[in-house]
């Protein structure tokens, strides 16, 4: 794994953490693959590359994603 895909790695894990905190996601840890992240939503792991996680993560904290969902 190189530098940059370390540091979004901990970048990720550390969105994940607050999601996790305030109860946004359910779980989150390491995908199978050393580019993925996994993500439990709304009761479905979700298997997601880094960079996709971190847009996922960024938008669920700022609240953008949670209003897109209710909102139907």
């Amino acid at each position: 794994m190189n530098s940059t895909q370390a540091a979004l790695r901990k970048e990720v894990t550390e969105l994940a953490e607050q999601a996790f905190h305030r109860k946004l996601i359910s779980g989150y840890g390491d995908g199978p693959d050393s580019e993925e992240f996994q993500i439990a939503f709304q009761g479905k792991p979700r298997h997601l590359l880094l960079e996709e996680a971190r847009s996922f993560l960024v938008d669920l904290l700022s609240g953008s994603l949670i209003n897109n969902i209710f909102s139907d």
